[in-house]
């Protein structure tokens, strides 16, 4: 979708003061949501898929679990995490040998593991020096992101 059809749209909904217009394109799909009547122009969200819907809890909904913390409180050390939501792999292929093992020193910039994401290998480099303590995720587990993977120290 080109901008001059986005500017439209955004357009027709500050001036019409609905407050919300969604259109679909294809696979494109944008959603303009009008800020209230003190703005010029609405919010544009822009996909090139649908968003997960989110559902408002209600009166009788039970409340949501606390969140668990997933690393393990560490008075010495740091904890990296992932970047993104993909496959986490140790090794560059099933052959090789693993970047980093427990007990092994690791300096900044060397490479601890893979994540796989949309096809693509990203490998994620260790942002302080030190001691592998702790591998925190199994080969080819998934991952999410910010979730812990290793301790360094």
């Amino acid at each position: 979708m080109d901008l001059r059809k986005l500017k439209t749209l955004i357009d027709l909904v500050s001036e019409s003061g609905i407050s919300e217009l969604e259109v679909n394109e294809g696979e494109d799909r944008v959603r303009i949501v009008n800020a209230g009547s003190s703005a010029p122009s609405g919010q544009v969200v822009y996909a090139n898929h649908p968003a997960p819907v989110m559902q408002a809890p209600t009166a009788n909904s039970a409340p949501a679990a606390s969140p668990v913390n997933e690393a393990p409180a560490v008075d010495t050390g740091f904890v990296a995490r992932s970047p993104m939501v993909g496959t986490f792999y140790r090794a560059p292929n099933p052959e090789s040998p693993n970047f980093v093992s427990i007990g092994d020193t690791v300096k900044v910039g060397q490479t601890l593991c893979i994540i796989e994401a949309m096809k693509l290998l990203n490998e994620i480099e260790s942002e302080f020096a030190g001691v592998v303590k702790e591998i925190l995720c199994e080969n080819g587990q998934g991952v999410e992101f910010d979730q812990p993977l290793f301790i360094i120290a």
